[in-house]
């Protein structure tokens, strides 16, 4: 356990990189956003405690790398009410540039813009990765065949390459799961090219049920991996669209699991990801840039929940102020805020009893006592 231990300190330059530059990007939009909307920033922090290198700019902005480095923050002036804070630092406010004298629009603006930085960077890996290094694409390759299945009863075999499923055309092996899961049930015409030539067969579908719905089973494994490079004018609409698909898939999943239709053993934190960041990088830095994309696309949802504390809850608060014409009284904001916190730091706890889980640190103790 001690040798496993020390492997993950010796590993943990990759998950330093991953957060250092998630959260550079995401508190970058905060920054920028500041600075267009005229509020002046006081400090710029990557980790939290005490600074390890500090130097100010020429607009009085604070830059720091601090010692515990997970997370960041911007300082923004005048963030608090005026209500909450001295009278001798109320006199220290430079007029027009305090956050809460903006408008609503400008301070939603400022809380979104982090969000909206981690969404951007995402779509600019997937786009560069799609340049340099290739889109992957999963060729409509038959590899296997389960037994007893539709596609074994329609005689496909190992080597038959898909064209097309009741007329559409089939691109990649995820256009023959796309076009099966539609149509549970149902007979299909699968066109083939086996050794060249071209043949039509006929398979029933099975049905299986998914969570609350029906899905089409056909049978079949497979589909080969090759990387097409792509030029600038599709790789930009390529990697947003990439983003968008990723911001769907964890949508889905955490909903699965709010739902119950799926377990939460999934569910990690810092360790998970620490753990995974060295794995990824083993594999090279096209790997490693494709973690950090994903990655930034779920930061950008996360922060975008409707939770006290998180930048979402900042935005449902202002949607509130924007609806009501005024604030909401600070006594149901201080509760908000409270309950917002408890519910993170009860997913922190949970998440992290997951990492460790899955380390196996508790078998290791059991091990020691028994």
């Amino acid at each position: 356990m001690v040798d496993m231990i020390l492997n993950r300190a010796n590993d943990a330059w990759p998950f330093l990189v991953v957060l250092g530059v998630l959260v550079f990007i995401h508190e970058l939009g905060h920054y920028l956003a500041a600075r267009w909307r005229g509020v002046h920033v006081e400090a710029f922090s990557i980790g939290f405690g005490r600074a390890l290198v500090s130097w100010q700019d020429r607009h009085g902005t604070t830059w720091k790398l601090a010692w515990i480095p997970l997370g960041g923050y911007v300082k923004l002036h005048g963030q608090e009410q005026p209500e909450d804070v001295t009278e001798e630092v109320r006199a220290s406010w430079r007029a027009g540039e305090t956050f809460h004298e903006k408008s609503v629009l400008s301070r939603a603006i400022v809380v979104a813009a982090g969000p909206a930085a981690n969404f951007l960077l995402a779509a600019c890996l997937f786009a560069g990765l799609f340049m340099f290094n290739g889109r992957a694409v999963t060729t409509p390759l038959v590899n296997d065949v389960v037994a007893l299945s539709p596609a074994e009863r329609a005689g496909l075999r190992s080597g038959d390459r898909i064209d097309s499923v009741d007329g559409v055309a089939i691109a990649r092996f995820e256009d023959v799961v796309a076009a099966v899961s539609s149509r549970p049930g149902k007979t299909v015409a699968i066109q083939i090219t086996r050794q060249g030539l071209t043949q039509m067969v006929e398979a029933t579908l099975e049905a299986r049920s998914v969570g609350s719905h029906m899905t089409g089973v056909l049978g079949v494994k497979g589909g080969e991996v090759t990387y097409e490079r792509m030029n600038p004018l599709a790789a930009i609409p390529a990697g947003i669209a990439q983003t968008w698909d990723v911001g769907a898939q964890t949508l889905d999943g955490v909903w699965g699991m709010i739902s119950g239709a799926r377990g939460t053993d999934d569910l990690g934190g810092p360790v998970r990801i620490a753990q995974l960041s060295s794995q990824v990088a083993k594999l090279g830095i096209a790997s490693l840039i494709g973690f950090i994309a994903v990655l930034s696309v779920n930061l950008g949802l996360i922060n975008l929940f409707p939770v006290p504390v998180l930048d979402g809850g900042h935005l449902t608060f202002y949607a509130f102020e924007a609806l009501r014409g005024r604030p909401l009284p600070p006594k149901a904001v201080e509760v908000c805020f409270r309950v917002g916190l408890a519910l993170l730091l009860a997913l922190f706890v949970f998440a992290t009893w997951n990492d460790l889980s899955h380390l196996g640190l508790f078998r290791w103790v059991a091990s020691i006592l028994a």
